[in-house]
């Protein structure tokens, strides 16, 4: 297959590497944006479970591989800022999912016209 790619055009083996570079890029903010998204979802259902209890109900909140006692409206307070934060980041994903989806159609079709067979050329 390399030898194919090395008897097609500069122009044309450029599109092909940089159609390869967005398509990984693609796959890394989408794993990113999976990743957040279940953060999300985490942060959210915790934020559920908290509104469930008292006001003095003792809460813990884990610092690395420590838990820690917090106060109720601390944590929730934190849990409001993280969910916001995530939010923030998975729609900044997202814009830039939609971007190299838009770049790598494009690219796409610039090739298969490249690639097209002219037709009523001489064979």
């Amino acid at each position: 297959m390399s030898e194919e790619i090395s008897q097609l055009p500069p122009q044309i083996q450029q599109r092909l590497l940089r159609l390869q570079q967005l398509q990984q890029n693609l796959q890394g903010v989408m794993a990113q944006k999976q990743q957040l998204t279940m953060q999300l979802t985490e942060t959210e259902n915790a934020t559920k479970e908290l509104e469930k209890l008292a006001d003095d109900a003792v809460v813990y909140k884990s610092i690395g591989a420590l838990l820690v006692k917090a106060e109720k409206a601390k944590v929730s307070a934190d849990l409001a800022d993280r969910k916001e934060l995530v939010k923030m980041r998975v729609d900044v994903l997202a814009k830039q999912e939609e971007r190299l989806r838009t770049q790598v159609k494009e690219l796409q079709e610039k090739l298969q016209q490249d690639l097209r067979p002219v037709s009523g050329s001489p064979s």
